[in-house]
């Protein structure tokens, strides 16, 4: 096998900025159908894709190899158990859903229909998370004493979106905190104990818009933070070691590439800024030195290229759902602690 024939379910903005101008970029995978209530835009973006209006036509597809979910975060359940339990291999946009439960249902069946399943978490391959990952895997930092990443904002009206708007899997935590809980996880594994802060911190939001969690392991503490009303941005990374320090400003660049219409394999892609470059503070014969490090270059079409050869080779999928359901389990226990105001066990 040699070719992977995707569905994609849903063409809002995961759909259409994240996932189809990657899948575009790999050879070997075509977007054959989609499941969009906008056939106009979708027949526009993907002119050589079936557009229709309903999953079962989706699914009915027997050319269909690769079903890939990326309709709204309570839809993700039921939609991946159909696409599994229809003979579909399966991948579902962050969050990968709204309970750790919902979760072990889906890697249970995913085992059963002898499928591949995985989530998007393309942060993984984000440019700066990529050098944080080396020089954490390099040891020039030492015992990793504590890490700290920020993804703030500065949105101060809340929008008319479903992801803005009060209901199971809404707010920041399952947007953004997947992301950073997903990155902290993929480097130091499961925490003890998770402690969390949440809030709506926007006037008139009704969802979590806010949250500052702390994982804490052994020897060393993880921070995660998000805030709506940070209009001057702070470091995205602070990583301490008994060696050295590590500290990086800016954003990784592929989501605004991706929303310009630049596409992977591009001379800019995944680059960062010369001024964002991360600086990294060791001691050399008892003095602090900084230097300069160049930043990874971002690399998105990684995650589904690992896909296409999960399929067609069998090889891993590039990311578990075993990872995932973690993060989703983090997210339980950070509501949790939050509303007790105590830290819980990672269980």
């Amino acid at each position: 096998m040699n070719k992977v024939n995707v569905g994609l379910v849903g063409f809002g903005l995961s759909g259409q900025v994240f996932h189809a101008p990657i899948i575009q970029s790999i050879d070997g995978m075509d977007i054959v159908k989609v499941v969009s209530s906008n056939p106009d835009k979708a027949a526009q973006y993907l002119p050589n894709a079936a557009v229709v209006a309903s999953l079962d036509n989706l699914l009915s597809d027997e050319s269909i190899d690769l079903v890939i979910i990326t309709s709204p975060n309570q839809t993700h359940y039921p939609f991946a158990k159909q696409a599994l339990l229809a003979g579909k291999h399966v991948v579902v946009e962050k969050p990968f859903v709204i309970t750790s439960e919902e979760a072990e249902d889906l890697i249970e069946t995913a085992k059963q229909q002898n499928k591949k399943l995985s989530v998007y978490q393309n942060r993984r391959w984000d440019n700066d998370f990529l050098t944080v990952k080396s020089l954490i895997a390099s040891g020039e930092l030492g015992d990793i004493a504590s890490y700290e990443t920020h993804y703030d904002r500065y949105r101060p009206q809340v929008s008319d979106r479903w992801r803005e708007q009060a209901g199971p899997g809404s707010g920041m935590l399952y947007d953004l905190g997947a992301h950073l809980i997903d990155q902290a996880l993929h480097l130091f594994g499961k925490p003890v104990s998770v402690y969390a802060d949440l809030f709506a911190q926007r006037t008139g939001s009704e969802v979590v818009d806010y949250f500052h969690l702390v994982l804490t392991y052994e020897n060393m503490r993880v921070i995660l933070h998000s805030g709506s009303l940070v209009m001057q941005h702070g470091p995205r990374f602070q990583v301490h070691g008994s060696q050295g320090t590590f500290i990086k400003y800016g954003l990784d660049s592929q989501e605004e590439t991706l929303r310009k219409g630049g596409l992977p394999g591009q001379p800019a892609w995944g680059k960062d800024r010369v001024e964002w470059y991360g600086e990294l503070t060791l001691m050399a014969d008892g003095k602090a030195e900084t230097s300069k490090v160049e930043t990874h270059q971002g690399s998105y079409e990684r995650f589904y290229e690992g896909m296409f050869q999960a399929i067609t080779d069998n090889k891993p999928v590039p990311v578990a759902a075993e990872d995932a359901r973690n993060t989703i389990r983090v997210i339980e226990l950070a509501m949790q602690s939050s509303a007790e105001k105590r830290a819980l066990p990672f269980n």
